[in-house]
């Protein structure tokens, strides 16, 4: 028995892909690189380029779902299998803040190298992420460094795959330059996704060509995400929002094989709203909705997932942050959603809340517990012990009991079981103060991996050769 959250019929789907692919033949994109426009004027001929506008065929579109690859394995640094794209739902801890949220205190300070590293480590010991994005932007080291330093300051503090966010595109070959010196190849055993960001609606601009040109070009597997806000970016109808953003998608999708056939493309979309009071963006319950249409829009396709993760939410460790948290990692679990990177960050996402990410952790598990169903066979439904306990007994000493008692329900690393008399013993302790002790002790045992030094030193060597 597996619950599972089904959003489109197959009509619907056929229907979707039928809007995209109109307004891509007849509208068009708007692609800010002559280079790119080159490889659409020889695939399909100097009429679909007019200007900066490339119109895309529909039979360009099914020649690149044809040869995009269907499935990506992503590893580990150490070149162990991690998870593969599609499968059941991934997270990761993210994205790209500005500043860093005391755990304690709440107080934010800006982001720092000690705080990636801190963050990155405290990532890495969760059980439930799966990846480490790009969690800030550096600030205490120049910025002609910053994107430098934060990729070094990942790879030495886990081996858990990486999804990296290049703020500077001129710094993306330096980058990937780096992480070649400190692992050798890249495209073989790849635990290094970079995420790509087209700006909706419908423009592929300069930069984010630059760097789909280079990781595929050495073979990398990346993310290409689009970021749509509905009401500004895209229509305000949740419909609207998901052809628009499906036909960018789509749009990416064939400039990444025409790059490169057969690389490697992970699609998805971050469908949040604008907020028109406070001139913002945000997710409401549609969003998640319109998330989750995405993902069976590209099992349709067969295109590996990646989708939003109720990021951004909340003040810190809130009602507000916990709701998100829950309402995205529970339909994603239970939904076609592949990998959602981007878990801990608060406030618009310019602030990382450490304190929110330990307790998506235990949220992520028990998402993942309720997705997984249980069995329905004999041995399970235990039909001997009901039968032979009878009316009026008890299961607290059958065999099945004393057998599983231990691993049978969900028990939480943070929040005991109290009954109202032991909760008054211990002098009503509040929730939200024991997930901050929890999370500060974490924090105070985290250890670095093995190589760490190793890789510092070769990191730290290669950025100083490389820029003054």
């Amino acid at each position: 028995m597996q619950p599972r959250v089904d959003v489109l019929s197959h009509e619907q789907m056929e229907q979707i892909h039928e809007y995209s692919l109109r307004i891509l033949s007849t509208c068009g994109v708007r692609l800010d690189s002559e280079r790119a426009r080159e490889l659409f004027v020889k695939a399909a001929g100097k009429a679909a380029v007019d200007g900066d506008r490339v119109r895309i065929p529909g039979d360009l579109v099914d020649w690149a779902l044809g040869t995009a690859p269907t499935m990506v394995e992503v590893y580990n640094r150490r070149g162990t299998p991690a998870f593969q794209l599609p499968d059941r739902a991934r997270f990761g801890i993210g994205v790209t803040s500005l500043q860093y949220q005391d755990p304690m205190s709440d107080q934010v300070t800006p982001f720092a190298r000690k705080h990636m590293q801190l963050m990155v480590r405290l990532g890495s010991a969760l059980q439930s992420f799966d990846a480490i994005s790009t969690v800030g932007i550096v600030q205490d080291v120049p910025p002609t460094k910053s994107d430098l330093y934060a990729t070094l300051d990942m790879v030495a503090n886990t081996d858990k795959p990486l999804v990296i966010l290049v703020s500077d595109e001129n710094a993306f070959p330096s980058v990937l330059d780096l992480l070649e010196h400190l692992h050798g190849d890249l495209a073989s055993r790849p635990f290094v996704m970079p995420y790509f960001n087209p700006i909706s609606p419908l423009i592929i601009d300069r930069g984010t060509v630059f760097k789909m040109f280079h990781a595929a070009e050495r073979g990398m597997p990346f993310l290409y995400s689009n970021y749509g806000m509905a009401g500004a970016s895209t229509p305000i109808t949740p419909a609207g929002a998901l052809v628009l953003l499906n036909a960018e998608l789509l749009a990416g999708l064939v400039l990444s094989q025409l790059i490169r056939e057969g690389t490697p493309v992970v699609l998805g979309s971050l469908p949040a709203c604008f907020d028109m009071r406070g001139v913002g963006s945000f997710y409401e319950p549609r969003s998640y909705l319109v998330d989750l249409a995405c993902a069976e829009m590209m099992a349709y396709y067969q295109v590996p997932h990646c989708g939003t993760s109720g990021s951004g939410m909340g003040w810190g460790p809130d009602l507000i942050s916990a709701g998100h948290q829950w309402f995205n990692h529970l339909v994603s679990c239970m939904g076609k959603v592949g990998l959602a990177p981007f878990v801990g960050d608060i406030l618009g996402s310019k602030a990382f809340s450490p304190t929110v990410l330990v307790y998506a952790n235990e949220v992520i598990e028990q998402a993942r517990l309720f997705a997984g169903g249980f069995a329905l066979d004999e041995g399970s439904v235990a039909l001997a012990e009901i039968l032979g306990v009878g009316p009026g007994g008890s299961f607290l000493t059958t065999d099945l009991t004393l057998k599983r008692f231990r691993t049978a329900t969900f028990q939480s690393k943070i929040f005991a079981n109290l009954t109202l008399e032991k909760w008054q013993e211990l002098g009503m302790p509040e929730a939200g103060k024991l997930l901050r002790d929890h999370t500060r002790r974490l924090l105070d045992r985290l250890d670095p991996p093995g190589d760490h030094a190793e890789l510092m030193a070769r990191g730290e060597a290669f950025i100083s050769s490389r820029i003054a």
